[in-house]
C-alpha cells in the first residue's frame, strides 16, 4: 500500500464534494416537513431568516416552503414565536 503524502494524491472517487442544498435537491432527507398556518403567521420572518437551506420564503404575502429542499430540521418550527409552524412526519 502506497503511503499518500497528502489529501490531494487521493483518487477522485474517494473524495465527495462538499455541497449545499442550493446545488443539490436536498428534500429526500428528511423525516418530517413543515406544515405552515399562514392564520397564525404575524410575518416575523424569523422562519426566514434563519432558515438553513433558504427554504422558506414569502410569496404573495404568505410564508412558502420549497420541500424540495427543505431537510426537516426544525428550525422555523422552534423559532416561531406563535406556533404557525408544525413539523409533520413526511
Amino acid at each position: 500500500m502506497t503511503e499518500l503524502k497528502s489529501w490531494k494524491e487521493m483518487k477522485k472517487a474517494g473524495i465527495v464534494e462538499a455541497a449545499s442544498s442550493l446545488k443539490v435537491k436536498t428534500g429526500n432527507w428528511k423525516v418530517f416537513k413543515p406544515v405552515i398556518d399562514n392564520k397564525k403567521c404575524i410575518r416575523c420572518f424569523k422562519c426566514v431568516i434563519y432558515c438553513p437551506d433558504f427554504c422558506i420564503f414569502e410569496k404573495n404575502g404568505k410564508i412558502e416552503r420549497d420541500l424540495d429542499y427543505c431537510k426537516g430540521c426544525g428550525l422555523c418550527a422552534k423559532l416561531c414565536p406563535v406556533k404557525a409552524i408544525n413539523m409533520e412526519r413526511k
